[in-house]
């Protein structure tokens, strides 16, 4: 199993598919490392040679791509920052509720999670 980026990319899989493993990777990024690597696109990641892994590393750092753990702390730096300076974007992640205008009084579901009764409770007999 290759392995790139702290990541066991599936050897299995063909190359650009395996490269989505890595967090940060998407379609079109992993087809651009493909081809800029001069990779066979239908190869499977199990046929990648070290001089090839080194290759698809040169590259992701070459266009400065964030990837893996930088890009999480990033964005979880960007929901403190948010959070820290309460704005109504930053209110919004802390209470669980949906940031971008979505209604709330129905839907919601998988933001809010499911649904508490509050208020009623039946009263135990003595």
């Amino acid at each position: 199993m290759p392995r790139l980026l702290g990541v066991d990319i599936p050897a299995k899989k063909k190359v650009a598919y395996s490269l989505r493993y890595i967090y940060g990777i998407g379609p079109v990024r992993a087809d651009h490392i493909v081809k800029e690597a001069g990779i066979d696109p239908d190869s499977r990641a199990e046929a990648l040679t070290e001089e090839q892994l080194n290759k698809i590393l040169n590259i992701i750092t070459e266009n400065k791509w964030v990837v893996e753990g930088d890009l999480r702390r990033e964005l979880t730096g960007n929901l403190k920052r948010l959070q820290a300076i309460n704005c109504y974007r930053g209110v919004r992640h802390r209470k669980s509720l949906p940031v971008r205008g979505q209604r709330t009084s129905t839907n919601a579901r998988t933001r809010k999670g499911p649904r508490r009764t509050v208020g009623v409770t039946k009263a135990k007999e003595a």
